[in-house]
């Protein structure tokens, strides 16, 4: 055996934290070990951590974590195999893996390093939508570099959300449509949107009652009669 160290899973961590240690009426403590659950208990001068393989001369310890951690030497085995099948194990607290974490973390390095350069070779069109899209932002009352910034801060911030969105085709379409709202050439009204042109105010499609205007229209593009609407809508977009 080698000595191992756990830590709390999640928040900040209390001072001491105890965690249950032996199976009561008030705290049942079980581990299936395929065939039925074993009742779990932790006595130190037992060579067990399950009550059916302890004698009655058992010794109870706490268990505690402080700060967030615990140390188990190499001469308590038995606290070691009762943390490895405590049904907690994986939920409230885990096993320090300096190899895990440190290739998790390498993991996240790589992944905002794919993100950012994504971000560096990505059309501009895209970034304008990705904009308009995930922040809300109408991207023609900000800069170049001000859109820019924001397409770079979602990659080192959220780079997998950055990079799906990058790889979806339909995200410069939704931008697209997002457009022609914000620009006025389309106005839902009711459980309807029509065309705010000059010369046209009729109604463009319906909106279901699952969808919203944006939506309804993104839909509607995508269909033969649609597609056509489109193509006219962004005429106007460019005028």
């Amino acid at each position: 055996m080698e000595t191992k160290v756990y830590k709390l899973i999640g928040g900040a961590a209390p001072d001491s934290f105890y965690l249950a240690s032996r199976n009561t009426t008030a705290r049942r403590l079980y581990h299936f070990d395929g065939k039925t659950n074993r009742a779990l208990r932790y006595a130190r001068n037992q060579k067990s951590p399950f009550e059916d393989e302890q004698d009655g001369n058992f010794i109870l310890e706490p268990i505690v974590f402080e700060n967030g951690f615990l140390t188990v030497y190499e001469d308590n085995p038995v606290l070691q195999k009762f943390l490895e099948v405590h049904p907690d194990n994986g939920k409230l607290f885990e096993l320090v893996d300096n190899q895990k974490d440190a290739q998790s973390e390498i993991d996240e390095y790589d992944l905002e390093h794919e993100a950012l350069t994504r971000a560096r070779t990505m059309e501009f069109k895209m970034m304008e939508a990705i904009v308009r899209i995930s922040l809300g932002i109408d991207p023609e009352k900000m800069s170049v570099p001000e859109i820019k910034r924001e397409i770079y801060r979602l990659a080192r911030n959220y780079p997998s959300e950055l990079l799906s969105m990058a790889n979806d085709p339909h995200i410069a379409h939704e931008g697209t449509v997002s457009k022609m709202f914000t620009d006025g050439l389309l106005i839902a009204k009711r459980n309807t949107v029509h065309y705010n042109l000059p010369n046209n105010k009729s109604k463009l499609t319906n909106i279901p009652s699952d969808q919203t205007a944006q939506q309804a229209v993104s839909s509607y593009f995508l269909t033969e009669e649609g597609s056509q609407a489109m193509v006219v809508l962004e005429k106007f977009m460019h005028q």
